[in-house]
């Protein structure tokens, strides 16, 4: 039986705000993003979740707890993390968000590739199909996590999915649907 995933992004951040790339630093919620990580559980009240799993970072853990807290088990899984950008962490995002196909196998100085972050998400979904097979799992994480479900679900490459970002045209909404069967390796 497949899994489904409803996949959320956290809410924003003092670094968004600043036009700094948070990569694997912690990262703190913006007045906007707690707000918004309150509106989220309420935007998707009507869905009913096994579990959710969110990124070991910590804006992505108060946007799981300020959202679901209290309605469902909350899992942290470092798996889930955004890309180390390395050298690039807490520096400002225009100076390589522009050029991301750059380092799809070719890691961030000092940090790791969009291959590397590919290769944990799948880790991470064979470990669900093992575990929570036929379940309706919610995921609160980052960019990059994001991307590589749709690579590794949706039979993209990772300059199409960095390319049809939802980000890029600003084309937010409350959750992204994945569905993951048993033989979901596109490689």
């Amino acid at each position: 039986m497949p899994i489904k995933i409803t996949y959320f992004v956290h809410g924003t951040t003092t670094d968004n705000e600043n036009g700094l790339a948070t990569g694997c630093l912690p990262g703190e919620l913006s007045e906007l993003g707690i707000s918004q990580a309150k509106e989220l559980g309420k935007l998707v009240s009507d869905k009913n979740f096994d579990i959710v799993f969110c990124s070991d970072l910590k804006r992505a853990v108060d946007s799981a707890e300020l959202g679901f807290a209290g309605k469902y088990k909350i899992i942290q899984d470092e798996r889930l993390r955004e890309c180390d950008y390395g050298d690039f962490a807490g520096k400002p995002a225009k100076e390589f968000k522009d050029n991301l196909i750059d380092y799809i196998d070719v890691k961030f100085p000092s940090g790791e590739s969009y291959q590397d972050v590919e290769k944990r998400i799948n880790s991470f979904l064979e470990f669900l199909k093992e575990k929570y097979d036929s379940k309706h799992i919610a995921i609160v994480a980052h960019q990059a996590p994001q991307l590589a479900l749709d690579v590794l679900s949706k039979n993209k490459t990772w300059k199409q999915a960095i390319d049809e970002d939802w980000r890029k045209k600003k084309l937010w909404q409350p959750g992204w649907e994945y569905i993951i069967e048993k033989n979901f390796l596109q490689k």
